[in-house]
């Protein structure tokens, strides 16, 4: 269990206009939140993973293969990413803009090398893309995401990009961004849907609704940055396993607290489980 003192970040909980912007705009970014110690901490650990390590040095010898680092789920944590699953401020953020009846869905670890590109808009509320009877029971239920960018990201250069607010809309198949961003549901979001792009200094994280539309720009090849750093970890309200509910490892369960366990007693994603519920 942490305390206050020893959280990992500089915020205690959400302000009230925090818990606004997410069920507004469908995120909440939180420029250095990180505290320094923190954000040193949780960088030199990724970069020190041996698979990451590996991965760094290939870039610096220009291998000729331009690809990024991704792993899910992100199961090699260490103190700082292990910490981050409960902390004090995220457990009262979670708690405060969607309750207390949530799980640890699953994480992942992305590093993006310069040159790289872009990715386009979309929505991750899992649920929503499989028209099983299981999923459309649990559209409505939040499916919220926390990304870290332990190294930050500027305007042009690997940047996050939202449209707030498209996360009202409901989800047809004739809801696209492209749409979205034209006017042509404006109405049904009671706002004007309009694209954000987003620059943060390094220790920030954003936290959003899956629901609503996000992309990712390009990386430029002189970029200054060699490599954006990018952890994600997803809760889920508790009900079935999502497509990428992960098992929880062993250790993991061995280890943790009463409250850590409540968070990971959940049934994992299977293939097939969705038409056994």
């Amino acid at each position: 269990m942490t305390t206050q003192l020893d959280s990992l970040f500089r915020l205690a909980g959400p302000s009230p206009a925090d818990i606004d912007a997410f069920h507004h705009d469908g995120y909440i970014a939180y420029p250095d939140v990180l505290t320094d110690k923190a954000r040193e901490g949780l960088t030199d650990e990724i970069t020190h993973l041996e698979p990451v390590n590996r991965y760094i040095e290939s870039l610096e010898k220009d291998s000729g293969e331009l690809r990024t680092y991704f792993v899910r789920p992100w199961n090699e944590r260490k103190h700082y990413s292990d910490r981050l699953i409960d902390d004090l401020f995220i457990s009262a953020l979670v708690t405060a803009t969607i309750g207390a009846d949530y799980h640890f869905c699953h994480s992942a670890l992305n590093i993006a090398p310069r040159g790289i590109g872009a990715i386009p808009y979309h929505q991750d509320h899992h649920h929503w893309k499989h028209e099983n009877p299981v999923n459309l029971a649990e559209r409505d239920k939040y499916y919220v995401q926390i990304l870290y960018y332990p190294n930050g990201f500027t305007h042009g250069d690997r940047n996050l990009k939202v449209i707030p607010g498209s996360h009202r809309v409901a989800p047809t198949a004739d809801a696209t961004p492209d749409r979205m961003l034209a006017g042509d549901f404006d109405s049904e979001a009671g706002r004007k849907l309009e694209e954000k792009r987003l620059a943060l200094p390094p220790g920030s994280m954003v936290y959003i609704d899956a629901r609503i539309f996000h992309a990712v720009e390009a990386k430029p090849v002189d970029s200054p940055q060699p490599y954006r750093i990018f952890a994600i970890d997803i809760f889920k309200e508790a009900g079935p396993p999502h497509r990428y509910t992960q098992e929880i490892p062993a250790e993991w369960m061995a280890r943790a607290t009463p409250e850590r366990q409540k968070l990971f007693n959940r049934e994992a994603y299977t293939e097939g489980c969705w038409t056994s519920q």
